[in-house]
């Protein structure tokens, strides 16, 4: 396979909403921690999510001062400032807005582990935002003019980085663009006994109007381990071994 096999790492309610004030409370705790318990079993030397996830747990929002003036032009080639890291968080990014200050993610549990950081752009990107990034030293890919094509993004990922195995965790219009592309070989799928009935919650795979080609995905169950406290733990796979 000339891509990862890549993994869609999920929590969810049981109407599958991936956020909402289920999450805040003490049940709710504990379902986090376990789906970070069985992130780290997994043991992927990659995971991925997408720029308002990022911005909200890791660059808190942060905006870059970056100057325009006497940036000379850089070419929208691909840079690795670190293709033998011990693992990656990718960061897709499209047009460069994430405030980076630092070249990885250090880790917040026993389960998480340093992250050299790649993000994913498309051409669109600024140059100021390109030197800074190789400034600080983070390795950027390029997958598209104006949209993304993840199925490009998968592919230099392993053949830039070595990466055999990704784990995503979108993102329900993340999700759902793996998902319309055919990326997801399997669903590791945390399922939270608590139902959140909001109407504006997203839910697991999300479509948005410039997906084209959508088609419903069939998932095969190839396992299910029930948790404590009533949760159950569902691994699917899109294809029969």
């Amino acid at each position: 396979m000339e891509r990862p096999y890549i993994i869609c790492h999920m929590l969810t309610s049981l109407d599958g909403k991936i956020i909402g004030d289920y999450l805040k409370d003490e049940r709710g705790a504990y379902f986090t921690d376990e789906y970070e318990k069985i992130q780290g079993r997994y043991g992927c030397k990659a995971w991925m999510c997408g720029r308002i996830t990022m911005e909200e747990h890791f660059t808190f929002g942060h905006q870059l001062d970056l100057k325009e003036d006497n940036i000379p032009t850089i070419p929208r080639t691909d840079y690795v400032a670190n293709k033998d890291a011990k693992s990656y968080v990718i960061a897709v990014d499209p047009s460069g807005k994430l405030g980076w200050t630092e070249n990885s993610i250090a880790p917040w549990n026993e389960d998480r582990s340093e992250d050299h950081i790649i993000e994913v752009l498309t051409e669109q990107v600024s140059d100021a935002y390109l030197a800074h990034l190789k400034n600080i030293g983070i390795s950027y890919i390029f997958a598209g003019k104006e949209r993304l094509n993840f199925t490009v993004v998968m592919e230099k990922l392993k053949k830039l980085f070595s990466i055999e195995e990704l784990m995503l965790e979108g993102g329900g219009f993340l999700n759902g663009s793996f998902l319309n592309e055919g990326l997801i070989d399997e669903l590791s799928l945390i399922l939270v006994p608590i139902a959140d009935g909001a109407s504006n919650s997203v839910t697991l795979f999300e479509t948005s109007s410039f997906l084209t080609n959508r088609h419903p995905v069939n998932f095969f169950l190839k396992e299910v381990e029930k948790l404590d406290d009533c949760g159950l733990w569902l691994k699917y796979v899109t294809k029969r071994d």
